[in-house]
């Protein structure tokens, strides 16, 4: 794979980012978890605002890490990276000897690399073969999903991932058209979608027709959602506890579509929750908030960023701060 020209891609609320995730980082050797590396924009600048601190950066995309690891090779031994999907973060860090960090990055967006690279059948504004794989190791692709799921099934995860409110009558557009010739490149799927889904009466939609369909059918090919579910947890439990005037670990977290805003809310929002009833003066430990919200809501990018990289225009950024352990 040629390295020039790399692909351009804008980091989502950089500063933000650096800024909330810093304070648990200005120590030595502190150690800073990028579950979602991409081409290593964000890590590139936490690592240079905290000169003490290493990073260990996953993604499962084999071509992002080579990108990044060219991008951060001069912090030297400061960097290591490991090809694996986010939800294995317990695993990696038991592999590195550190099973406890002291700030955690999640971007749950597509990288640049992604959406640029047609034959990786991301975009929609293309013709481009079905693949959206994240990893082409993995044995599914989308057109295997639109040739094989019944029409219930595709129903199915249109509407749950893809919000689409014609779900039903688009998948079964998609068996009919099937019948006569598989799907194997996406310019088709656009214009059957934009022919169902874009019709007056179905829904109201910003964006192009597609976008519902095609969101749904990454989520589904990379199981995203459930490796989120499974994510989040292990991301709060990786979180060093404060100790010796150093702050507790922190995490933040970028998605770019509600069902994922979504869950990222649910468990900051029980995590930062009291178990203990309003009548006990002093609760126990175990019954106190385990973290603490350091963002007010779902923050989003300004305008000036948005104007200038249209694609951070759906992005929502939560972010934590680990109190203390509590037994499971």
């Amino acid at each position: 794979m040629s390295q020039q020209p790399g692909p351009q891609h804008e980091p989502v609320m950089l500063a933000r980012m650096t800024e909330l995730l810093s304070p648990a980082l200005a120590e030595p050797d502190s150690v800073y978890l990028d579950c979602t590396l991409g081409l290593g924009g964000h890590a590139e600048a936490v690592l240079r605002a905290n000169p003490g601190a290493r990073l260990i950066g996953i993604d499962r995309d084999a071509d992002a890490l080579a990108f990044a690891a060219d991008r951060l090779a001069p912090f030297g031994d400061r960097v290591r990276l490991v090809q694996a999907v986010y939800d294995e973060l317990a695993d990696v860090l038991a592999e590195a000897g550190t099973p406890r960090v002291q700030a955690i990055c999640m971007d749950l967006g597509l990288s640049s690399l992604q959406i640029d690279t047609a034959d990786r059948g991301f975009a929609y504004a293309v013709d481009a073969p079905l693949d959206m794989r994240m990893d082409a190791r993995d044995p599914r692709t989308a057109a295997d999903i639109l040739n094989t799921y019944s029409e219930a099934d595709l129903a199915r995860l249109l509407r749950a991932y893809g919000e689409e409110p014609a779900a039903r009558p688009l998948a079964r557009a998609i068996v009919a058209a099937r019948a006569s010739e598989p799907f194997d490149t996406s310019a088709r799927l656009v214009d059957l979608v934009g022919a169902v889904a874009g019709r007056p009466g179905r829904g109201r939609r910003t964006g192009h027709p597609a976008k519902r369909t095609f969101q749904a059918l990454r989520i589904e090919v990379n199981g995203e959602l459930d490796a989120l579910a499974r994510a989040l947890p292990a991301a709060v439990d990786a979180l060093a506890e404060p100790a010796a005037g150093r702050p507790g670990g922190r995490l933040a977290v970028l998605a770019y579509h509600s069902l994922e805003d979504r869950m990222v809310k649910r468990v900051f929002r029980a995590g930062a929750t009291a178990d203990a009833p309003r009548h006990l003066p002093v609760p126990a430990s175990e019954l106190r908030p385990r973290l603490r919200l350091l963002t007010r809501g779902a923050e989003q990018p300004a305008e000036d960023e948005t104007a200038g990289n249209p694609r951070a225009a759906s992005a929502r950024l939560r972010a934590v701060e680990k109190l203390q352990e509590v037994a499971a």
